[in-house]
């Protein structure tokens, strides 16, 4: 079996690194595993291939890659990878949720404490070498307590239940937006459905993103949300750029209709130099560094044995996304 293995990004952590081939072709001897440091020869090496590790396969290379049976995305959005010719095929498609999840909570919960202690303005006073225990107090909103605030998390897969229980456990009532409700509460106080949503965004002290993109979610957070939200309550996003309609989100902002924005990921990354929310003082930005651990590849690499072992056992595999939902 030929598995290839193409995982590269400008960004040093984002790229797979050469000794997960190494370790593989260890652990698995009897296959061959190929490791490219970039997509130059993966038309050549695509047609014989069984298994793909990689979170980005154009439909151009998926057509003529008639070997293939499984696809692993080292990543958990798999929007790109949602073509038509995918999606009518029969190659099982996993990828890695529950691999960012706990990281990606606890970057969020920080995201929340920095909006809710105004840290991102007392830095602002601290670079002018002023003491501002007055103009923290007397800015609006005021800095404030967590404990007993409410919470609204968008998406309660791997990320969004790793951040109900830490929410929980800093005293935050937690509700949940999820597709299905059925499903159960995984930490949160209370869940409702997606039509839901409008009613229980004024509930709100803070809503948090962490859905997948799909069609169904793309723009989730539009004007008419927005105007949902309560004046003092804040949009954290964890998730992706294309879950919030930007142009709507620079207004509530710029007219101080929502407190303030926490904001991971972006529609264009990265953000360039004269986009409009590096202006805005309301918002907190960081470079799509939710998921950032030298941790990682360690956990990916523990997900990627399991599930080797499983596909070639012919048991059902870990993380499959159902390709007819994208997620």
């Amino acid at each position: 079996m030929k598995i290839l293995i193409v995982h590269y990004h400008s960004f040093e952590l984002w790229h797979a690194p050469s000794w997960i081939r190494e370790r593989l072709q260890q652990d698995f001897p009897g296959h061959t595993f190929i490791q490219l440091q970039n997509y130059d020869r993966v038309p050549e090496e695509i047609a014989d291939t069984d298994v793909f590790i990689g979170w980005s396969l154009g439909p151009e290379q998926f057509v003529v890659a008639k070997k293939l049976r499984w696809i692993h995305s080292p990543a958990a959005a798999v929007h790109q990878l949602m073509y038509s010719e995918l999606i009518r095929s029969n190659v099982a498609l996993t990828n890695s949720t529950g691999i960012h999840g706990p990281v990606v909570a606890e970057h969020a919960i920080a995201l929340l404490l920095a909006l809710a202690k105004r840290l991102p303005q007392a830095m602002q006073f601290q670079a002018k070498h002023e003491w501002s225990q007055d103009q923290l107090w007397h800015g609006q909103p005021r800095p404030r307590e967590v404990a007993e605030s409410t919470v609204l998390v968008i998406g309660m897969g791997g990320i969004g239940r790793e951040f109900a229980a830490r929410a929980k456990a800093l005293g935050m009532r937690v509700l949940a937006i999820r597709e299905n409700p059925a499903k159960g509460l995984d930490g949160a106080n209370v869940v409702f459905g997606p039509v839901q949503i409008e009613e229980v965004l004024p509930q709100a002290d803070y809503v948090l993103l962490c859905t997948p993109v799909t069609p169904a979610t793309t723009g989730i957070m539009n004007a008419a949300r927005l105007s949902k939200m309560k004046p003092d309550a804040y949009l954290i996003n964890v998730a992706r750029g294309p879950l919030i309609d930007e142009a709507a989100l620079l207004d509530a902002l710029k007219h101080r209709r929502i407190a303030g924005a926490a904001l991971d990921v972006f529609h264009e990354e990265p953000l360039p130099p004269d986009s409009p929310f590096w202006s805005l003082d309301n918002i907190l930005i960081t470079p799509h560094t939710a998921a950032v651990t030298d941790r990682l590849w360690e956990r990916h690499y523990r997900l990627i044995v399991d599930n080797m072992k499983r596909f070639m056992a012919g048991q059902p595999l870990l993380n499959e996304v159902d390709k007819s939902r994208g997620y």
